[in-house]
């Protein structure tokens, strides 16, 4: 039987497990109970023991190393962390679980990147070990989960309010009747029995509900409920002070995952920062940084260009590597962001009519926090987390937002979103410099050639050959020399 708590670390029987072992002087102590769950765990690679997690911090940091390789390495191998989806590891999990709650909690705040990260990787590990149970346990324990979740018959979509604000899950994913989410079988077949021709009820219900909808349901109600915790125990440790090993077990985090994102975006990806190209930027970024007219000036500068502008100088392929970065890791002591960033944005704004900031003195603010540092005049380091680092807002969005910025060329239609026409045209540009310096380069090479060969026709005229020239002195003695005899 797979316990609830191998999936829901937040359940009644996980906090159980919590009180019974967790006690936090011992969160470093060896284990020999947890090497030897980890040693058992099939599939498990031992070829290097430092897979092998020998105390509970050990096993939180793996989780934590578990999801960015496997979200970021291409050599990311399942047996290295095979221990993480073996059930008879779960007492163990779900204080490790608990550690790295509270240690993010503690250190980062609840809209920072390692707070969502952690969340996710609850989502995502609940996923894979869902993967490794049979049909019939894997139906017993969602079922359980969700009883423990929803206590309550004919639940209303609101009950799901947070979620679907969060857009953690979408309306379109559930079924409703008159308000009320349809997850149960019976109730289903109740409600549209009757209004189902020429189709099986019940094959109806597998096709648009069964499973995955009560399991998609189930894994977004945990990390909703992960982020609540996070979110709870940061505002505690405003109150308590933490426990220093949580706080060691923060800087370790932080610390892993700066270095491991700086890696794998860095030698994988391209996190470098590129030198603005003003020729490939898109006739809606062209418009505002020439200056916009009151009524979309805010959104646009605030929504449009800044997030613009900072992803393009700082980070262009964040689409395309789709991870989780801070400013900080690419600019991390903020000179390109002061320096180079911020004042074209603080241009563009001056250049509107009226001036943004003599209207709206606050929008700076709102700037600061849409590039990641909060509500703040200037970005810095120690608000880095407090917000959100906004990606620009997509092409449909702009023709709905800031119409009279939209004004499409050629490459605007096969793309989605200002920065991917940034992308595209960047590497246009540069591939026909390429192809210009190259002309140019087998040009200057065409002439040197014409030059050298010229230069040998000349020479030739001039200075025959060395061995035409020995040969014709030879040529010249011995007929001379003939001349002689």
């Amino acid at each position: 039987m797979v316990s609830v708590a191998f999936l829901n670390p937040l359940s009644d029987k996980a906090e159980q497990i919590v009180r019974d072992i967790g006690d936090l002087s011992k969160i470093y102590d060896k284990n020999s109970d947890l090497i030897h769950a980890v040693d058992t765990s099939k599939s498990q690679s031992m070829s290097d023991n430092q897979n092998i997690p020998e105390n509970y911090v050990e096993l939180a940091i793996k989780r934590m190393e578990w999801y960015i390789k496997k979200k970021n390495d291409k050599n990311y191998n399942y047996k290295d962390y095979a221990f993480l989806f073996n059930r008879e590891i779960t007492r163990f999990d779900v204080v490790a679980f608990f550690i790295l709650a509270q240690a993010i909690g503690i250190k980062f705040n609840s809209n920072s990147r390692e707070s969502k990260l952690f969340v996710d990787l609850q989502g995502n590990i609940i996923e894979e070990r869902l993967e490794e149970l049979s049909i019939s346990e894997r139906r017993d324990v969602c079922q359980k989960i969700l009883d423990e979740l929803i206590l309550q018959d004919n639940v209303k979509w609101t009950f799901l309010e947070e979620i679907l604000s969060s857009k953690k899950i979408s309306l379109h994913e559930l079924i409703l009747d008159k308000g009320e989410i349809i997850l149960d079988k019976e109730d289903f077949l109740e409600r549209f029995s009757d209004k189902i021709s020429h189709r099986n009820p019940e094959r109806m219900y597998e096709l648009l509900i069964g499973d995955p909808v009560k399991e998609l349901i189930m894994i977004k109600m945990i990390m909703q409920k992960t982020e609540d915790y996070v979110k709870k125990v940061n505002e505690m440790s405003q109150k308590v002070e933490p426990h220093p090993y949580l706080l060691e077990v923060g800087e370790k985090i932080s610390k892993i995952l700066s270095e491991n994102i700086k890696y794998y975006t860095t030698s994988h990806g391209g996190m470098k920062g590129f030198k603005l190209n003003s020729e490939a930027f898109p006739p809606c970024i062209k418009l505002t940084l020439n200056g916009v007219e009151s009524g979309n000036r805010n959104d646009a500068i605030v929504l449009l260009l800044t997030s613009f502008l900072s992803y393009a100088r700082l980070y262009p392929s964040i689409f395309r590597d789709n991870v989780s970065v801070k400013i900080s890791d690419v600019d991390p002591e903020l000179k390109i962001t002061q320096n180079e960033i911020l004042p074209l944005i603080y241009d563009a704004a001056q250049r509107c009519n009226p001036p943004l900031f003599d209207d709206d003195p606050q929008e700076k603010l709102n700037i600061t926090a849409k590039l990641g540092f909060g509500v703040h005049e200037l970005p810095e380091i120690k608000n880095e987390g407090e917000s959100k680092w906004y990606t620009p807002m997509s092409c449909d969005k702009i023709k709905i937002h800031l119409p009279a910025l939209c004004k499409p060329d050629k490459t605007c239609k096969k793309i989605g979103n200002p920065l991917s026409y940034y992308k595209s045209k960047s590497w246009q540009l540069n591939k026909q410099g390429d192809n210009k310096e190259k002309s140019s380069k087998d040009k200057d090479k065409n002439n040197v050639d014409k030059s050298k060969s010229d230069q040998d026709n000349v020479n030739k005229v001039i200075n025959p050959s060395p061995d035409k020239s020995v040969k014709n002195t030879k040529e010249a003695d011995t007929l001379n020399g003939s001349d002689f005899n």
